[in-house]
């Protein structure tokens, strides 16, 4: 049956191929550059950039309505997120470039959103939803010296929608769909997300209020048990408002506030139960930015409160909150040099056995230059000081030259860069295992590559890393504490990235990532894994994507013996077509997920998607 299957895929791709060569257009079509930020801090053409930056734009996550974050991000190069596969509302381990989720940051309108109250300072992705965003920046590698504490592997930088150009405009969406295993068949539907958007542009004024839902009650968390289906429920609220001040001052205020109630079972004796866990997060912020002839003055504040319960037969609280402050200066002397020099202020507190708090200071300053002859220099510097370890300093090197010929061009890239980690207040002072004396983590990355663009054809990059980390903080099981690691822990690895366009209406993404860990365990870290996105125009409002992705073999923990058993690589083939009904103003979306019904293992003991199916409608006022 599943060789029909594949030979049915295999023929519904060709005809994709021949269906958008057929409605080519004959204007020859020029691939664009495109602009980057997140890897200096100012917008640099790709060619300029010494990294390879990951810039996913709202009309790529178009492709994708209803589906999460870290699904999406969990098909980019470099990274494994897992349980984004599995069932919604399942715990995510967050992997890029053989990390762990402590040293990726993530950032949402330029704003920290890492969790003091929690073991290991993460954002929880579950929290974001796709159809909120308008681009999404990685930089993989460390950057601490542009971001601070935890940009160890990656920086995800998160932008939220934009405001729409007319006085008034509304975006809303929703789908819904089936949520069956493997071994089912149903067409009963237990997915459905919905969202809105209600924003507008005045004259020196423009805001966006937001508003986003997703339910889902269709799987049991547990894999192997007849328990009942554990439902889970996200919603979010954002209000932004943005106010211009004689040309030349941009202020803006902000808001979220988000929950989530995702219910889960009994993962250590593998039985059905009926827990729960909660979480809500309030933010309120301010932004500010003046712009000037030479440069501009960028200042931004937040302040985050954390509410999370565990509530099962060992039950347990997180409360935490942030204040985090950054002000830089951007400045720009003649043609080819760029500085840019900040103080960044954050206080993590948590309400453990006792309220505890710490705070940090950093000064840091990036300098960026773009020679004419093609030579490009991105180099800084940060001293972290902190209120309970002292200080620590971390500084980048990332040079590249790019040479132009009549058919494109050919940049080499490399990069030395430092970063650090600090230890939770958890870690430092909470009731399991806490230890004062904690030392930060440090990690250390070179990398190596090239990138080449052809002007009427692909790009393509491929990148050699070499990551150490020296002081991980680790948990000893026998004396119940934390401590620094006392040798270090390294990985290896190589990224390919292909982008092509085929033609005026077929679009080819693709990226293989190799990764090597050496030091411990490396669970759930595939040493191999592949992402394929085929994109077409079939007709005038008609777009088809398929989707494909290779995860290879990776060791998990078994909890019930406490050995570690190696899980088996899978690969998983999905279909998506949308369907514009009214011209720039109702389209119509159908996903067809796993089509080849492969039963896999993300995660052991969890349940996985089977072949599922999901509708949904977009409409814009």
């Amino acid at each position: 049956m599943k060789i029909k299957q594949l030979l049915a895929a295999v023929a519904l791709l060709m005809g994709i191929l021949v269906r958008a060569q057929q409605t080519q257009d004959s204007v020859p079509v020029q691939q664009l550059e495109g602009v980057v930020v997140s890897d200096s801090r100012f917008p640099l053409e790709r060619g300029q950039s010494g990294k390879t930056v990951i810039s996913l734009q709202r009309d790529y996550l178009d492709q994708f309505p209803g589906v999460s974050v870290a699904r999406i991000l969990n098909n980019q190069s470099g990274f494994e997120i897992s349980g984004s596969r599995g069932r919604p509302g399942e715990v995510l381990g967050v992997f890029a470039r053989g990390g762990r989720g402590r040293q990726v940051l993530v950032l949402i309108d330029g704003i920290r959103v890492s969790d003091p109250s929690s073991f290991s300072q993460e954002y929880d992705l579950r929290l974001l939803n796709a159809d909120a965003v308008e681009s999404i920046e990685i930089v993989k590698g460390a950057s601490s010296v542009l971001y601070g504490t935890n940009a160890a592997t990656a920086v995800i930088n998160i932008k939220t929608r934009k405001a729409g150009k007319k006085s008034f405009e509304v975006l809303a969406g929703t789908t819904f769909g089936t949520q069956n295993t493997s071994e089912e068949s149903d067409l009963d539907l237990g997915n459905f997300t919905q969202n809105a958007l209600l924003s507008g542009s005045l004259q020196g004024f423009d805001y966006r209020l937001s508003f986003s839902n997703s339910f889902s009650n269709g799987l049991s968390s547990l894999a192997d048990t007849a328990g009942e289906p554990d439902p889970n429920t996200n919603s979010s609220a954002d209000l932004n408002l943005g106010f211009e001040i004689f040309g030349k001052n941009e202020i803006r205020v902000f808001a979220n506030q988000t929950r989530l109630r995702s219910a889960y079972d009994d993962s250590f004796l593998q039985q059905d139960a009926p827990y729960l866990f909660v979480t809500d997060q309030e933010r309120l912020g301010l932004s500010y930015i003046r712009k000037g002839t030479f440069g501009s003055i960028e200042a931004k504040t937040a302040y985050t409160v954390f509410d999370s319960e565990n509530r099962s037969n060992f039950p347990s609280l997180f409360k935490g909150n942030n204040w985090f402050g950054d002000i830089a200066l951007k400045r720009t002397f003649g043609a080819n040099f760029q500085a840019l020099a900040g103080l960044m202020y954050v206080e993590d507190r948590a309400e453990l056995e006792q309220d505890k708090r710490f705070s940090l200071l950093d000064p840091y300053l990036n300098l960026v230059w773009t020679s004419p002859g093609g030579f490009n220099l991105n180099t800084g510097a940060r001293l972290n000081l902190h209120s309970e370890y002292g200080s620590q300093a971390v500084y980048t090197i990332n040079p590249s030259f790019i040479q132009k010929y009549g058919y494109g061009s050919l940049k080499l890239l490399a990069s030395w860069a430092t970063a650090y980690i600090t230890p939770s207040l958890t870690q430092l002072f909470g009731a399991f295992g806490a230890n004062p004396d904690l030392q930060p983590e440090t990690n250390r990355t070179f990398e190596i590559g090239l990138e080449s663009q052809w002007v009427k054809g692909p790009r393509l990059s491929l990148l050699f890393f070499d990551r150490e980390e020296d002081q991980t903080v680790l948990f000893d099981n026998n004396a119940f504490l934390y401590f620094n690691a006392a040798n270090p822990i390294s990985v290896q690895g190589l990224e390919t990235e292909l982008q092509w366009g085929l033609s005026a209406h077929l679009q080819l993404s693709a990226n293989y990532t190799y990764t090597e860990r050496k030091g411990d365990n490396a669970i759930r870290i595939p040493k191999h894994k592949a992402n394929v996105l085929l994109s077409a125009e079939v007709a005038q409002g008609s777009n088809l994507t398929v989707e494909y992705s290779y995860t290879g073999k990776r060791r998990d923990t078994d909890f019930a013996t406490a050995a570690n058993v190696e899980l088996q690589a899978f690969s998983l083939l999905g279909l998506r077509f949308s369907q514009q009904l009214v011209k720039e103003r109702l389209r119509a979306n159908l996903a067809l997920t796993n089509i080849l019904n492969e039963s896999y293992t993300e995660v052991l003991g969890f349940t996985t998607p089977g072949r599922n199916l999901a509708l949904g409608l977009q409409f814009k006022l």
